[in-house]
């Protein structure tokens, strides 16, 4: 059974249901992650969902993203699979001496990578969102939500989903990071950001890493979407493209990790409303009430 070496330093769990674990090792960083056994849900071996457990291994031994504008990530330094999984090494990245990129400034850089051509690669992820919302949906939808002051308007959201999933459809599809938040965006370099963990990496809808980005960075929405068209090459979609992309990943998103972020925390005992201040609730509905001229707007339209 595979271990991790005595005297590597544990970073953080990993993204993804695959990821065993995460590890500095001096000047590396070590990323394993296990293969699927009987009994697994069954996305974990399909090459397109977003889950697929092999997709850090295939990134890495393509190089599908060594030299791609806008996002880029460090080549592997080494890859071993064995019966269990795989382990991945790569070089250690940290923030420069200006820090890790703006708000703005990675937006952009995600505009510039939307704009690189979508490889021709059977397993990159396809439609995020809408197996990210399947699984929901297979959970019973937004049920902790609805017990709350948001429950119409999660309502009139989740009836919409089909709908609105479809408009997202009819985008035009460009290359995406799929988990554009902080942590994995790490450090600026000429116009270009070094990226990690490429586990969800694929096309979808112009503007979704966009409004994925929303949901982490300080900036304001109008000002990160404004900064992505910027980086967008002339002629791929037009503004209100970008905004609906945005708009909608981003209200969905939001939504289904507030109901994920509350209903952790629902079994416990006092009222459901006690427990919005909670440390690992707050940040979900403050990212939430900075939606709403976004949820309004889906709503109108």
């Amino acid at each position: 059974m595979w271990q991790p070496e005595p005297g590597w330093q544990a970073l953080r769990a990993g993204a993804g249901p695959s990821t065993v674990g995460v590890w500095a090792a001096g000047e590396t960083v070590v990323k394993r992650v296990a293969a699927p056994l009987p009994g697994d849900p069954p996305e974990l071996s399909r090459p397109g969902h977003f889950a697929y457990w092999r997709r850090p291994v295939d990134v890495a031994l393509h190089g599908t993203v060594e030299a791609t504008l806008g996002l880029r990530g460090p080549a592997a330094l080494s890859v071993v699979e064995d019966d269990e999984g795989a382990t991945l090494v790569h070089p250690r990245l940290e923030a420069g001496p200006a820090g890790p990129p703006t708000g703005p400034f990675a937006a952009r850089a995600l505009g510039r990578f939307a704009g690189c051509e979508v490889p021709d690669l059977p397993w990159l992820a396809r439609g995020q969102l809408a197996d990210r919302l399947s699984a929901v949906e297979r959970r019973g939808g937004w049920g902790t939500l609805a017990r709350t002051t948001v429950a119409d308007v999660a309502d009139a959201l989740w009836s919409r989903r089909t709908s609105l999933l479809g408009r997202l459809a009819e985008l035009p599809q460009v290359l995406q990071h799929g988990d554009p938040v902080p942590a994995n965006l790490v450090r600026a370099e000429g116009e270009d950001v070094l990226a990690l963990d490429w586990s969800t990496l694929g096309s979808g809808p112009v503007g979704g890493d966009a409004g994925y980005w929303t949901l982490s960075a300080r900036e304001g929405f109008e000002v990160l979407v404004a900064a992505y068209c910027s980086g967008l090459p002339a002629g791929l979609a037009s503004a209100e493209q970008v905004l609906l992309g945005a708009r909608v990943t981003a209200v969905l998103t939001a939504l289904t990790r507030a109901d994920w972020a509350l209903a952790r925390v629902a079994g416990g005992e006092g009222a459901l409303a006690g427990k919005y201040r909670h440390p690992s609730v707050a940040p979900y509905l403050r990212s939430l009430q900075r939606l709403l001229p976004e949820i309004e707007a889906l709503l109108d339209g």
